[in-house]
Parts: structure tokens; C-alpha cells; sequence
């Protein structure tokens, strides 16, 4: 494993989270559904767990505003990271590669709340797994495109 190959698996994390974050506004607008809580008390929870202080007031929850989305984005990255792991200097199939990276961020992010205790999918309604299957299916797809614009075309056939 090259160091490239890590930086690209990085780089193809950080644009699937982009494509997360842009799905997931572009559902909040269409359908005027409102901002998820979980990333914040996310934060709260990790806060508490690592005995941090985030201060009170307007600066605690600015901290929580900035900090809720920062553990997003680096879940993303690193589920890109382990991708590149996974896959060395190779291209991959499109779907089996968009399947791995979706389910796997999903997978992440999902068990990390359920582990924290902040939501039980098993209590979601399909409107609930919609909105979490779709933005996670687009962090897929354009993370597996990132990863395969960044490995240089097969030599075979020319």
C-alpha cells in the first residue's frame, strides 16, 4: 500500500461525504423535513464520555454545530481510507464499490448512534430509512467514481 493510495482513498471519502451532506439538504428542502439533532448530541455524548467541556450558552452550541458535522465528514474519510485498504492500486467494479463504501459509512454512522444510544433503527419508519439508505447510496456512488478517476486505466488492450 502506497501512501498515495491512502491520501486517495481520503480524498475519495471527503467528496462521498460532500455528496452525503448535499443529498441530505437538497431531501431537507424538498420536503421541508428539519435538521437531523443526532450530530449534535452525538457530540454531547462523546463530550461526556472523553469528560471535555464545550462551555455554555451560544459557544456551546456553536461548538456542537461545528463539531456534529467534523465527526461526519471523518467517518467519511476514514471508511474512504479503509476502501483504499481494501482495494490497493485497483480500480473497482462501480456497483460492488458503491455497495461496499454505502453500506459500510452507513454501517459506521448507524452503529456508532445506536452504540451511543441515540436512535434504534428498528424503531424507524420507511420515510426514517429513506432518508438515511439515499444520502448514503450517493456517498457510495461518488466515492467509488472518485476512487476509480483517481487509479490510473488498466494497460491491458492498448
Amino acid at each position: 500500500m502506497r501512501g498515495v493510495d491512502v491520501a486517495d482513498g481520503a480524498i475519495a471519502g471527503a467528496v462521498g461525504s460532500t455528496a452525503l451532506n448535499v443529498v441530505s439538504y437538497l431531501d431537507m428542502a424538498l420536503r421541508g423535513r428539519p435538521e437531523s439533532d443526532v450530530p449534535q448530541e452525538t457530540v454531547d455524548k462523546l463530550a461526556g464520555y472523553a469528560h471535555l467541556d464545550l462551555g455554555s450558552g451560544d459557544r456551546r452550541a456553536n461548538r456542537r454545530s461545528g463539531l456534529g458535522p467534523l465527526i461526519g465528514y471523518g467517518l467519511g474519510i476514514a471508511a474512504g481510507v479503509a476502501f483504499a485498504l481494501y482495494a490497493g492500486d485497483r480500480r473497482q467494479p462501480l456497483p460492488v464499490a458503491t455497495g461496499l463504501l454505502g453500506a459500510g459509512v452507513m454501517t459506521m454512522t448507524d452503529g456508532s448512534i445506536t452504540a451511543l444510544g441515540l436512535s434504534d433503527p428498528r424503531t424507524w419508519r420507511r420515510s426514517d430509512w429513506l432518508s438515511d439508505i439515499i444520502p448514503h447510496l450517493a456517498y457510495g456512488l461518488t466515492a467509488a467514481a472518485t476512487w476509480n478517476r483517481l487509479r490510473r486505466p488498466s494497460s491491458r488492450g492498448r
